[in-house]
């Protein structure tokens, strides 16, 4: 498996945010891609970056405008919520009997927002001009003698303590717990805030029950109860057996799962035909390559009508630049899902034209939601709500060849910015600690969210990241196309220090990324 090679450009101070419209309060740090494995990309995203194409960056916390908090669900707890229900009977009812709602959702699309790389151009300055030359490494035996330079030579290897970023105090610390990645800590403690008036149901009283189950129950108790002390010579109506027969089977008012709505049969004269297609992102693949032109004429409707995009905003270059390159290399593993992981698109095809795509990456413990783009003749059926939902149910059907795979991650949580706020919708979720990348149950965020933007969740103010950098001479770099510890590297370099640069790119990916993935220096 050939090594994730990446280019770090630094962080962007004070431009654009799209959330709150502060012409410079945004600030992130970004890198170019030019390959990347998805273990790498989900060590990455457990520690608060995100890609948009090639470039994958991570918002600096303690300093936006902004604060954006990764969010993931747990898809093998989820419970479809009332409004979850409505939107999948209106998808139903469509397909059906071709109802048509005149309600518009207000609920936006999954990660309906890109301003770190769309809106700014920072991402297209940051582009890479490397050759593909310069990222070949040269043979693994002279790698080997590099590396082994220090060793050579008697010298001890370097062990660099981890030391906040000249510019700026980076508040970054991780995990505790490492039984499985990203799982909470086994000490969080989870706190039901009662919501605000009209914010949703109170979690901490259990869930409200129908009237018609209620009478269903206490028919059947009086039932059993008859039947228990009639004489041996009685017996129950017929449409009372029948009843006893169908409850027996089954728990009283037992909860209908996702799939109870998402794969239920449709009559033989349903009035629309809707199909999803899980296609590889990859010009080599024939279904993706037959479905661009039409995919990319798609994403230009949706960005002109919905985020007011000009043409040129959202041409085939574009596309192909923030939905199509990806640096993750496809795999295929034993115990992985049989699609291999890697980047798709999930296209939504009704009556045999594409309506939706989604985006997304599947990594080795989660399905990633990367964008979302839909026709907006179509907003009455809620495509956003929809394709979540449908990404979440996905998630649940890749575990079960896939026991690692189990969460939906939804990209960003913005508490800052209300109309951002919809992710947390998606129950159970939890929010990463931006300070001990350790996740936290979302309703033990939300009342500190309500006092501050930024907040560290873990509240042990003793945990630190456990996946911060240790010894800056053990990071890997790739210079000369030489594989090379950045110690030897370090004494080979002419020139200035780029020993800061170097701490900063460490500090952020963590020691087990810094270690694995190759750092580009020319």
């Amino acid at each position: 498996m050939p090594a994730a090679v990446v280019e770090y450009k630094g962080w962007k101070e004070g431009y654009r945010c799209g959330y709150c419209a502060s012409e410079r309060g945004k600030v992130s740090a970004g890198m170019w891609a030019h390959s990347m494995t998805v273990q790498d990309y989900q060590d990455l995203i457990d520690r608060g970056w995100r890609r948009s194409g090639k470039y994958v960056y991570k918002p600096i916390m303690n300093q936006t405008c902004c604060p954006q908090y990764t969010i993931r669900c747990q898809a093998l707890r989820f419970q479809t919520s009332k409004s979850h229900k409505k939107v999948l009977k209106k998808m139903l009812k469509f397909i059906s009997k071709g109802d048509v709602s005149k309600g518009v959702s207000e609920e936006e699309p999954m990660d309906s927002h890109i301003e770190d790389a769309v809106t700014c151009d920072f991402a297209y300055k940051s582009e890479s001009h490397v050759s593909q030359s310069e990222l070949t490494p040269l043979s693994v035996d002279h790698t080997e003698r590099v590396e082994n330079e220090d060793k050579d030579i008697g010298e001890t290897k370097e062990e660099v303590n981890a030391q906040q970023v000249e510019s700026g105090s980076l508040q970054i610390c991780a995990h505790k717990d490492t039984r499985v990645p990203g799982e909470p800590s086994h000490s969080a403690k989870i706190v039901h805030a009662p919501p605000k008036p009209g914010k949703g149901a109170d979690l901490s009283k259990p869930p409200c029950r129908k009237a018609k189950d209620i009478r269903k129950e206490r028919k059947l108790q009086k039932l059993l109860q008859n039947q228990t002390c009639a004489s041996e010579g009685s017996e129950l109506q017929a449409g009372d057996q029948v009843f006893l027969l169908q409850n027996s089977k089954s728990k009283t008012n037992q909860r209908k799962t996702i799939e109870d709505f998402v794969f239920v049969s449709l009559p033989d004269d349903a009035q629309h035909k809707l199909e999803v297609r899980l296609v590889p992102v990859s010009f080599e693949d024939p279904q993706f390559k037959s479905s661009f032109n039409q995919s990319a004429t798609l994403f230009a409707k949706y960005q002109m009508a919905i985020h007011k995009d000009t043409p040129s905003d959202c041409g085939e270059n574009e596309f192909t630049r923030f939905l199509c390159n990806s640096p993750l290399e496809a795999e295929n593993a034993p115990n992985g899902p049989e699609c291999g992981y890697g980047s798709f698109h999930q296209q939504y095809w009704l009556d045999g034209k594409i309506i939706a795509v989604g985006v997304i990456d599947i990594l080795p413990y989660c399905v990633s939601s990367v964008y979302l783009y839909y026709d907006p003749d179509y907003s009455f059926l809620s495509l956003g709500v929809y394709s979540a939902l449908r990404e979440i149910a996905f998630t649940r059907q890749l575990h079960e060849k896939a026991p690692d795979l189990c969460f939906y991650y939804m990209g960003f949580y913005i508490h800052s910015c209300p109309k951002m706020r919809y992710k947390g919708q998606y129950r159970p979720s939890d929010l990463l600690c931006p300070e001990t990348y350790v996740w936290t149950p979302i309703e033990q965020c939300l009342p500190l969210l309500e006092h501050s933007k930024y907040c560290r969740f873990n509240q042990d103010v003793k945990a630190v990241d456990e996946g911060r950098i240790k010894e800056l001479g053990r990071v890997r770099v790739l210079h000369k196309r030489t594989v090379m510890p950045y110690s030897v590297y370090k004494k080979r370099r002419k020139g200035p220090s780029d020993e800061a640069s170097v701490q900063q790119y460490a500090s952020l990916v963590g020691q087990t990324c810094s270690e694995r993935m190759l750092l580009f220096r020319s």
